[in-house]
């Protein structure tokens, strides 16, 4: 979840530095600071914004030196808990993403040898450890530092009088840049992309010592060598392009994020599709995990799997299967991850290969942790997603899924060419609803008035009403709740009043007759409905207060044009309240930790 960086070149470190955490703001952080190689590892830290610590800096031409923005975890935000950390003598720095599990016997047991902590964080014992080890060589150091260290890593150590970064991974993200005689680390790609677009992906185990001209590779004592990736997508496309924010940005790409989906899966003349993958996996169901957004596509996605394959579907938060008793039996398991980092995702998919299990990740990011642990990999190619808030990541998805419901399903071939016509003019479809933009802006200005907001569906789209939800409160900071439109009489309707209103989807499926007469009690107990509706549903302007529509669709995939006006909506909900869009507080575009 924290940002990492690192330079070491011929170049001044401290404005690249500077740039690389920039370009990690949107993975969320409380504090930041960076450390730059000298006589001592001179350090700059602060619970403040990079906009703040960039003008509190002296020019200074070190060549060599790390950074972070902290996602607090072990203490509040504050100067003293901020990254870098340091050991006594100031001369190791350490800057660290992921959870130390054993620190506090650590530092018990570094205390009691004489060393002296001044944070809360259990990041300041690795550079303790270092100091305790350093016998005047940085590496063999960090290894025996590693050594005692229980849980999750990605860290860079640098030590005064060392002209070099060493760099470590354990389940936690960390990739090495190539440039023009620098090299460059970081937690995220686009930290290094206005520098080099060559990246290694380093795997668990791995350990890194570079200098200005070198690097030299290691894992379990012995020498390797990484594949050098070129990233497929430009620094450019990570810009916003002129949008006020990468949110909206990336709700106007999504008619694009799905035809780039598409490409190489979908024939141009037959209704078939080849998702090379296996097609010799002997399984009797499926289980589907994932977090966050991408498990309410995993919701979706057993509506659709169930419906076309008619194949037993089970969908489990990876963060609860983990530690569960759970039994998969012959299944196969797909883990869907946006960043393909997500922690509780890959310990999901590691214990699902463990009990035997075939494991498919669908993703969004080539070299990705998961799609080096899968069995398989179909990637999502939605382009980099900046915003903390998931959206043209999530419609993706559900077309990935789709097109695995649609590839294994039982239906005649009429009947999929069928489906596969309409799948491919849903981007067309968005269009359609981005046109109504300035109509859903004005709903977004409305909503923006009120503490608490009830978002219900049935069937296929109750995971779209989870996923509203969770939109709107994440960036609107309004309380929201998803719930089946069927369980409201079971207990919330207690909350329902004039100054509660509920956004309903009203999609004409088996489910909208019911869905009416559950709106008719909302209506009962006075609160406010706004409706998302297709066109031509003229019932429904009958029961409710006001209605969002959009283009009809088969009802298999309304999905995806009800949760695109649901994005609008809370975007402009928030933009209303002037709330910080693409960086909701607390929050973290990819939760490296569990």
């Amino acid at each position: 979840m924290c940002g990492i960086v690192g330079y070491i070149g011929a170049r001044e470190a401290q404005p690249i530095l500077i740039n690389c955490l920039k370009r990690l703001e949107y993975r969320g952080y409380d504090s930041c600071g960076i450390a730059l190689l000298g006589e001592t590892a001179e350090v700059h830290k602060d619970a403040i914004r990079i906009e703040a610590l960039e003008r509190s800096l002296q020019p200074n031409d070190s060549q060599a030196g790390i950074g972070h923005t902290r996602w607090a975890t072990h203490g509040k935000p504050s100067g003293i808990n901020a990254h870098p950390h340091t050991d006594c003598s100031g001369t190791i720095a350490v800057v660290h993403n992921g959870v130390i599990e054993n620190f506090l016997q650590l530092r018990e047991q570094l205390t009691s040898e004489g060393h002296t902590f001044r944070s809360e964080t259990d990041t300041e014992v690795i550079p303790h450890l270092i100091e305790k080890y350093y016998k005047g060589d940085l590496e063999p150091a960090v290894l025996k530092a590693l050594a005692d260290i229980a849980g999750s890593y990605a860290f860079i150590a640098i030590r005064a009088g060392c002209d070099e970064l060493v760099v470590a991974r354990k389940d936690s993200p960390l990739i090495i840049g190539i440039g023009d005689k620098e090299y460059l680390v970081a937690s995220d790609v686009p930290a290094v992309l206005d520098y080099t677009d060559r990246v290694i992906y380093l795997e668990d185990g791995d350990l890194a010592t570079i200098t200005q001209g070198t690097f030299k590779l290691t894992s379990n004592g012995k020498q390797i060598e990484r594949t050098v990736h070129r990233v497929p997508w430009t620094m450019e496309e990570a810009q916003k392009a002129g949008y006020e924010h990468f949110m909206l940005k990336e709700i106007h790409e999504q008619p694009r994020a799905i035809q780039n989906t598409f490409a190489g899966y979908i024939s141009a003349l037959e209704p078939e599709i080849d998702l090379g993958i296996r097609k010799d996996i002997d399984f009797d169901n499926i289980s589907i995990m994932a977090c966050g957004t991408s498990y309410h596509a995993a919701l979706v996605g057993k509506h659709a799997i169930n419906k076309l394959v008619q194949i037993p579907v089970n969908v489990d938060m990876a963060s609860e299967f983990n530690y569960s008793d759970t039994i998969l039996g012959k299944s196969l398991v797909i883990v869907v991850t946006q960043s393909g980092e997500t922690a509780d995702s890959l310990k999901a998919l590691k214990k699902a290969k463990e009990l035997g299990c075939y494991t498919l990740v669908i993703t969004n990011v080539v070299g990705s942790s998961a799609t080096r642990i899968a069995d398989d990999i179909l990637y999502i190619k939605a382009g980099p997603e900046i915003s903390v808030a998931a959206t043209k990541s999530f419609v993706a998805q559900l077309i990935m899924l789709y097109l695995v419901a649609l590839a294994h399903s039982a239906i005649d071939t009429r009947s999929r060419g069928s489906l596969l016509t309409e799948l491919r003019q849903l981007p067309n479809r968005l269009y359609e609803i981005l046109d109504r933009e300035e109509e859903i802006a004005g709903h977004g200005k409305y909503l923006a008035g009120y503490d608490n907001i009830f978002f219900v569906a049935r069937g296929i789209n109750y995971p779209i009403a989870l996923e509203g939800a969770l939109k709107l409160k994440e960036i609107s900071y309004i309380h929201a709740e998803g719930y089946a439109a069927g369980e409201l009489k079971h207990g919330p309707f207690a909350l329902l009043t004039l100054d509660t209103p509920v956004v309903a989807i009203a999609a004409k499926d088996n489910t909208y007759e019911t869905l009416l007469a559950n709106i008719k009690e909302m209506k009962a107990r006075e609160s406010p409905v706004i409706a998302i509706a297709e066109e031509g549903d003229a019932e429904i302007e009958q029961y409710v207060d006001f209605v969002v529509r959009v283009p009809k669709v088969d009802p298999l995939f309304s999905p995806v044009v009800n949760v695109t006006a649901l994005q609008l909506l809370a975007y402009y909900t928030a933009k209303e309240r002037g709330c910080p869009i693409d960086t909701p507080r607390n929050l973290a575009k990819s939760v490296t930790v569990e």
